[in-house]
């Protein structure tokens, strides 16, 4: 077998495993009623964002591998920034709410069905994805108001921003300095929430004798998207531009959109006994000769 075919073999593999994983764990969530709460609510989203991700950029990947030819077209290239973009804040901020939600489940419990009732968690999630939308749309747009007037390859297995950029003939010097403050804003924001949550956890959690152990188990899984989430994230959006190679870049990318929303439904599913028993339910319902 040749190495494009190996490529190709090993793209289809991994971004079917993405889409299966994670709607598997959607279709879970959604017909086992124990698993009707706030914190599975938002895993749900978290799910559907990684799927997003991944159709907005493996088809086309596995298509110019078919085809033998890397094309896309400025209008194609702009849709794939926003979904990218959007999927990615929405990410940030998503991780923020459901450390809060983890924050009053543990820290408030007598007060927690009142504070994250349903019409909360819509309005959390209407904000997650408003937000994330809003700001990705201005890139989007941006990418169709430049000038391009030299070479047309994209540095990159998909459009982003930072590489349109570097194509572009035009000024993009004060935009930059925006995406950079947008970018530390899209960042560092949620993470301080998640931080100061998470204090207040540990701290309620040591204080809670016999029950620290099961309280701290429970934000294991998060805390563990959030760390390979943010890591990658901040290497993307936050190096300094003499730091970055084009080698580097792609690696992070990689992480942050296909090796990210695979890990995703593992962390959460093989570290959370709810899921696992849920898992178990449904396969013995599916197996067992009526």
């Amino acid at each position: 077998m040749k190495t494009p075919s190996i490529i190709l073999a090993l793209l289809i593999l991994v971004f079917l495993t993405i889409l299966s994983e994670n709607s598997f764990l959607l279709y879970v969530i959604q017909v086992n009623s124990s698993l009707h709460s706030p914190m599975y609510f938002f895993l749900s989203q978290l799910s559907f964002m990684d799927v997003c991700q991944t159709l907005a950029i493996g088809p086309k990947m596995i298509a110019d591998f078919l085809m033998r030819q890397n094309i896309i077209s400025l209008i194609g290239c702009s849709a794939q920034i926003f979904v990218t973009l959007t999927m990615g804040m929405a990410e940030c901020y998503l991780l923020a709410v459901m450390s809060y939600d983890r924050y009053v489940a543990i820290c408030k419990p007598l007060q927690y069905p009142v504070l994250m009732r349903r019409n909360i968690q819509l309005a959390l999630t209407t904000w997650v994805w408003l937000g994330a939308s809003l700001q990705a749309f201005v890139p989007g747009v941006y990418v169709l108001l430049l000038h391009y007037c030299g070479s047309n390859v994209i540095q990159h297995f998909f459009c982003d921003l930072p590489s349109m950029m570097k194509l572009s003939c035009s000024d993009v010097s004060v935009f930059e300095r925006i995406g950079i403050f947008s970018s530390i804003q899209m960042l560092l924001v949620p993470l301080l929430i998640i931080l100061v949550s998470y204090s207040y956890i540990l701290r309620t959690a040591l204080q809670s004798v016999g029950k620290s152990h099961k309280a701290l188990g429970t934000c294991f899984s998060h805390l563990t998207v959030v760390i390979f989430f943010y890591g990658a994230a901040m290497l993307k959006y936050l190096r300094p531009r003499s730091y970055r190679t084009p080698y580097q870049d792609d690696v992070v990318s990689v992480f942050c959109t296909i090796v990210t929303p695979m890990l995703n439904p593992l962390i959460y599913s093989l570290r959370n006994q709810d899921v696992l028993a849920a898992f178990k339910k449904l396969f013995c319902k599916y197996t067992v000769v009526k």
